[in-house]
């Protein structure tokens, strides 16, 4: 068996290296050069270069797998698109890749495709944004370190940032689409909003947003009939009996098989690495968040390829390997767009919304939300401003205000001030219960899980959701 994956991913290999070279060829020759055309905008680290590290940073939270976001545990780098001008949708969203080389230490480097220029302004618009995902602030940096001495185990493995969106609109949307739908269908209307973001873009080209409608029954089909159970990790659950650490192979294989069958559902290529170990595992992916799907879990994801066959390159990618990748087919370049913005999302049809994208119900919230941040009647900006500084008060406020929007309840609000910033509540719900019972032997109920999460975790006050997320 181990024989014929070597000899199966030779020639995926092979075949990739003829696919790049034909590329690289085709744009010395002048074809479609246009499309390797970039510039690098660097972002220093600061005082988080001592504790940053750029795949723990990603694969903390399931928001990094929902499109546009791609990580690539090969090259260990980021990629997705983002906007020129975070404030008008009308500008360009170009692709980027966001890296960390191990000559670099104490900056990023992102690259831009599909231009040699950026004004200072649009530089400026896109270091917000990667700091914002990454939480590259100065009050996060203080939190990371704060919370490390709290929870040692935290920072003997370098993990105290939760991953979420270049926006806090991105978040909110989804945030909508975790809730009530398994993890399988929550990923692909992720993806399929990408999709749609690109049709509009494409309007004034003389494509029709409408042939998606043609498309859309197919697809949907397909992804309604994955099955995906929860079931807390049994990596999880040796860890906690053996006081070890160790990678999960089965959950490398669950991570790269759920993104093979979604997004093969979307016709959307995959040029992520398979490690050979991970193909021997077997299961299901978590599915709901913010309770059974662990940073831990999603770390060993992409951290596999350290404890499996040596084939496969494990150390962080080098600025010379960036550049020489730049030949090969950006994922997914050209073929899914930006999450759309409030502005494209506000004028469209409900009904349209609802079954280009398998939304269901959740396309009337969206679109009410999409079309109370452009009348003005939600103030992004005053939300993110408000909870500057993180605590009881401004929580309970923000708290309020959240659960007056349609189709805000109690875990949504709860996911959506995770993102914000509020690290001290830990939202609970069915498979919060199901991981007390099984982790920490707590005959938990629906009346008691509250209290149980407190007493395990109220030690680590303010960052009680940080030290449920990290350590068991």
């Amino acid at each position: 068996l181990f024989k014929f994956i070597c000899w199966q991913r030779r020639d995926e290999m092979e075949s990739l290296q003829e696919e790049r070279d034909a590329k690289i060829k085709a744009a010395a020759d002048g074809g479609g050069g246009e499309s390797y055309r970039s510039v690098v905008v660097e972002l220093p680290l600061g005082d988080a270069a001592a504790t940053f590290n750029l795949e723990k940073a990603v694969c903390s939270h399931g928001l990094f797998m929902m499109a546009p976001n791609h990580w690539d545990p090969l090259t260990k780098t980021l990629q997705r698109p983002l906007r020129l001008d975070s404030d008008d949708a009308s500008v360009s969203s170009p692709f980027v890749r966001i890296c960390h080389p191990f000559e670099s230490p104490h900056s990023l480097q992102i690259r831009v495709f599909g231009t040699d220029s950026l004004s200072p302004q649009h530089q400026n618009s896109l270091l917000v944004q990667v700091r914002r995902m990454l939480r590259l602030s100065l009050s996060e940096e203080m939190n990371v370190r704060e919370f490390q001495k709290i929870c040692g185990e935290a920072k003997e493995r370098g993990f105290g940032r939760v991953f979420r969106s270049p926006t806090l609109f991105e978040d909110m949307v989804k945030c909508i689409l975790l809730c009530n739908c398994q993890w399988s269908r929550t990923l692909s209307m992720a993806m399929a909003l990408c999709e749609l973001q690109l049709e509009l873009q494409c309007r004034s080209y003389g494509a029709s947003v409408s042939e998606a409608d043609n498309s859309i029954n197919s697809r949907s089909s397909i992804a309604e009939t994955l099955d995906f159970v929860p079931k807390t990790p049994a990596g999880k659950e040796s860890k906690k009996k053996l006081g070890v650490h160790k990678s999960s192979t089965n959950l490398v294989s669950r991570f790269l098989e759920t993104k093979v069958e979604v997004e093969a559902d979307a016709d959307v290529r995959i040029d992520c690495v398979e490690m050979s170990e991970c193909l021997q595992g077997t299961g299901k992916l978590n599915t709901t968040f913010p309770s059974s799907t662990k940073e831990k879990d999603f770390y060993e994801q992409c951290n596999s390829c350290q404890t499996s066959s040596k084939i496969y390159k494990a150390e962080p990618c080098s600025l010379s390997d960036i550049q020489t990748a730049e030949g090969i087919e950006l994922y997914p370049y050209n073929k899914i767009g930006n999450f759309p913005s409030p502005r494209e999302l506000a004028s469209l049809d409900e009904k349209f919304l609802a079954k280009r994208c398998n939304l269901g119900y959740r396309a009337s919230r969206i679109l009410k939300l999409a079309q109370s941040v452009v009348e003005g009647r939600i103030q992004l900006r005053q939300l993110e401003e408000a909870c500057s500084e993180p605590n009881l008060n401004n929580y309970n406020k923000l708290a309020e205000q959240l659960k007056e929007i349609d189709g805000f309840g109690p875990i949504t609000c709860a996911n959506v001030l995770m993102c914000m910033g509020f690290y001290h509540v830990i939202p609970t719900d069915s498979e919060t219960i199901r991981h007390l019972n099984q982790v920490h032997s707590r005959n938990s109920t629906i009346q008691t899980v509250q209290r149980h999460v407190e007493a395990i975790y109220g030690k680590y006050a303010p960052f009680q959701f940080l030290a449920y997320w990290y350590a068991t």
